[in-house]
């Protein structure tokens, strides 16, 4: 695409945006010392009525939206339903010729009480804390990309819905109906996942998929009955090896045993096995033979002497490969950040997020326009400062294009397999 040229308007606009610098950056500070781990329901709830009174701002629609719950494999092997706090949601304008969904979350995967909950500066331009990239940060660049669309002429051209929820860090389990909904009704989607500190984007992104395989067998006294009992432990450890064993059958597919629970004294045979693992896929086609082997696997363990088995889980977040959808998404991307001095990269990843959930209803999107960050998932993580007056730009250039029809949403979205 060629380069664009922005206008008087436009980059008045942008100078609106540098004003909210430091807004931003003391804004993210007292979020950050909010705990919002996925758990901690109460501070999911704080963290959203907090949200809610920042994006009122928009003068949008705000509502909660309730999200059904889903289930899990407990440690003594019962199936229990897991609650989730509703999500977010913004509505503006939803009439407009051209409609895109803004997606984020507020849950981190910090628990409460875990020490990491508060924020420190470690120089002039990186600020550590819980969430400051992953993504508080993020939504604090959606929130100002959005208020500087409404500031430009052409706002009446776009209607959005923002979803803001709080299970993406344990699998969007919950959230995943209503981002299908949503993405199903959008010509594109912008997500705010933090981009990579030098500013790089995720390209492509495998698949993933979360289960249990849960193990039943006998109880005996391991001295003098042995002979009796039926070791559940061993089956589920039989089932892992054979997971294992499938890593390099085919490209792009890895197995991950990530635990095996059950059992308890020693001089018991155990009755419960649990094997929980995750596997990624590159392809719907990868996806489907991964299906393949772990059924045949279940097969055998569940045709064991003594032994039950039945798997839980699936695949919750389906690929999002570099389609010629996606590709214009990110050429778009790149034509923005040009307008704006930056040069923007991406590269493909096995890593999962909403951007997953959005493609598989067939809607081109970026999902990485957060602030640039390092080290999330862990008490190192960081937000460099001046990614947030540079992000919330860069997505504000994007929507006042789509606005203006420079960049043509409608195309993106016929591009897509469900277009």
């Amino acid at each position: 695409m060629t380069d664009i040229s922005l206008d008087q308007d436009e980059r008045k606009i942008l100078d609106w945006v540098e004003s909210r610098g430091d807004h931003m950056i003391d804004t993210v500070k007292a979020w950050s010392r909010i705990n919002s781990g996925s758990r901690n329901l109460d501070g999911l709830e704080t963290m959203r009525s907090v949200l809610s009174d920042a994006f009122s701002e928009l003068e949008g629609d705000v509502s909660a939206v309730e999200l059904k719950p889903s289930t899990t494999v407990e440690l003594d092997g019962d199936i229990k339903e897991v609650p989730y706090t509703p999500s977010m949601k913004v509505s503006k304008r939803p009439e407009a010729p051209v409609r895109i969904v803004l997606t984020g979350h507020h849950d981190t995967v910090f628990p409460k009480g875990c020490g990491f909950e508060d924020w420190r500066l470690l120089d002039d331009d990186t600020l550590n804390g819980p969430g400051v990239a992953d993504m508080k940060g993020g939504l604090l660049v959606m929130l100002h990309a959005l208020l500087a669309l409404e500031r430009s002429p052409w706002a009446s051209q776009i209607g959005y819905d923002v979803l803001v929820s709080p299970d993406e860090e344990i699998g969007s389990l919950g959230s995943g109906p209503v981002l299908m909904d949503l993405g199903a009704k959008a010509h594109v989607g912008m997500t705010y996942e933090p981009a990579l500190a030098d500013g790089s984007l995720a390209g492509a992104r495998k698949g993933s998929g979360n289960f249990s395989l849960r193990c039943r067998g006998r109880a005996a006294h391991a001295g003098r009955e042995h002979h009796l009992g039926r070791n559940a432990i061993v089956a589920a450890a039989e089932f892992a090896r054979g997971l294992d064993l499938l890593n390099g059958q085919r490209p792009d597919i890895t197995f991950n045993v990530s635990r095996i629970d059950g059992g308890g004294a020693p001089n018991v045979v155990p009755d419960l096995g649990i094997c929980r693992f995750n596997v990624r896929v590159k392809t719907e086609d990868d996806a489907l033979w991964a299906k393949t082997k772990i059924e045949k696997l279940v097969r055998a363990a569940d045709a064991r002497d003594g032994i039950t088995a039945d798997l839980h889980g699936g695949f919750t977040r389906p690929p999002k490969p570099m389609s010629p959808a996606n590709q214009r998404m990110f050429d778009w991307t790149r034509t923005a950040g040009q307008a704006i001095g930056l040069d923007i990269k991406w590269a493909d990843t096995g890593g999962v997020c909403e951007g997953n959930n959005l493609w598989a209803s067939g809607c081109p999107n970026v999902d990485t326009l957060g602030v640039r960050g390092a080290d999330i998932h862990s008490d190192r993580e960081i937000a460099k400062l001046s990614s947030f007056v540079e992000r919330a730009q860069l997505s504000a250039v994007m929507l006042m294009q789509f606005a203006r029809g420079r960049f043509n949403a409608s195309d993106a979205r016929a591009l897509s397999p469900a277009g």
